[in-house]
């Protein structure tokens, strides 16, 4: 488990969120891009639970100006996956939380 998935894992654990920029900067991730570099992270990740048939782990993360809802890059690879069909976000979201954060640790 890498450290993105490690914060990630820990995150849901606590069923918190975290901004994409704070958990840039947990992560030390370089900039300027960090933000890129951690959303393209971010996807592969989506990608990954998607083929597991996992919730969203990228959906503990929140842009800036979304009042609490992951960035709008979020829901464009979210229905590309066909996990989203558009309809309501923010229940949406709630409902992946809800799954992600049910989910044991691994142990």
């Amino acid at each position: 488990m890498n450290r993105l998935e490690a914060r990630l894992a820990e995150l849901a654990a606590l069923g918190q969120t975290i901004s994409y920029g704070d958990l840039a900067r947990e992560l030390a991730i370089p900039g300027p891009g960090a933000i890129a570099k951690l959303t393209a992270a971010l996807e592969a990740l989506m990608e990954i639970d998607t083929s597991q048939g996992r919730p969203l782990r990228a959906a503990s993360c929140m842009g800036r100006l979304a009042d609490g809802l992951p960035a709008q890059g979020f829901f464009d690879k979210a229905a590309a996956l066909g996990r989203y069909d558009g309809s309501d976000p923010a229940l949406w979201v709630a409902v992946e939380r809800a799954r992600l954060f049910s989910i044991p640790p691994a142990g």
